[in-house]
């Protein structure tokens, strides 16, 4: 078994199992992106997965944010199962937009006209983070990146009606009647920005996006820790409201 399949088991087994560990040996640690991508290709193949959809974002430093999200991971009802810690779980609020049809691996670019064609439709989205590894924060870039970048999912909400927008109000309810709102901005400007990016990541590495694929592009107020075993509502803004109970797999 090569270095990749073994650190890709070991990730695997991870996520099978919801049990973190520590960073992986040194031996079979990705050195430099293009290992830390085939040991994400690898924990896939190894669960026997697809890719349901991708979380991706635009940055100089460090060049590559993007990781394909298990197509078994991503929920669309109001009951939603996820790994916890301290019986709490970390959501990012996002927006996801929705493949319409293929946008496969070709010569020329794709123009931002193409890609824009080729989104459906737009949802409200929650990213469920969630590391492999005991201590994230202490994981180097390539770790997290081999590890799918802290993703254990996401929660597709309601389709909206309109264009994507830069800023968004999030508000947060709690069953127990606490409350946080927030000035959400996508950290890009545009929600479009790291979709047309990823669309020639990809093109330039030989594969695509498909049609019914969802592409979270960015969090609109950062990584917000709530509660499980409560009904929780999410705002944005005019947008709309996603209702989730979120249940603790360990249960």
């Amino acid at each position: 078994m090569t270095n990749i399949a073994q650190a890709a088991s070991l990730l695997a087994a991870r996520r099978r199992t919801g049990i973190t560990g520590p960073l992986l040996p040194d031996h079979l640690r990705p050195q430099d992106i293009a290992s830390a991508l085939a040991i994400q290709a690898g924990v896939i193949e190894q669960l026997g997965e697809q890719a349901g959809g991708w979380k991706c974002g635009l940055n100089a430093d460090p060049p590559v944010i993007m990781a394909p999200i298990h197509a078994g991971t991503i929920h669309t009802a109001g009951s939603c199962t996820v790994w916890t810690e301290a019986g709490q779980v970390r959501i990012e609020p996002e927006l996801a937009f929705i493949l319409g049809h293929d946008l496969p691996a070709r010569n020329t670019p794709y123009s931002p006209a193409e890609v824009d064609a080729a989104v459906a439709r737009i949802h409200l989205a929650l990213e469920l983070i969630g590391s492999r590894y005991d201590d994230p924060a202490s994981a180097g870039y390539l770790d997290n990146l081999a590890d799918g970048l802290l993703n254990q999912g996401m929660l597709l909400g309601p389709e909206i009606a309109g264009d994507a927008v830069e800023t968004l109000e999030i508000r947060i309810r709690m069953e127990e009647g606490a409350e946080q709102v927030l000035d959400g901005k996508h950290p890009n400007g545009d929600p479009r920005a790291p979709l047309y990016w990823l669309v020639e990541f990809l093109r330039g590495r030989g594969t695509g996006l498909r049609k019914g694929q969802a592409v979270i592009t960015g969090s609109f107020a950062g990584s917000i820790l709530v509660p499980v075993e409560q009904d929780i509502a999410i705002r944005f803004g005019e947008r709309g409201e996603i209702a989730v109970r979120f249940t603790s797999n360990a249960g």
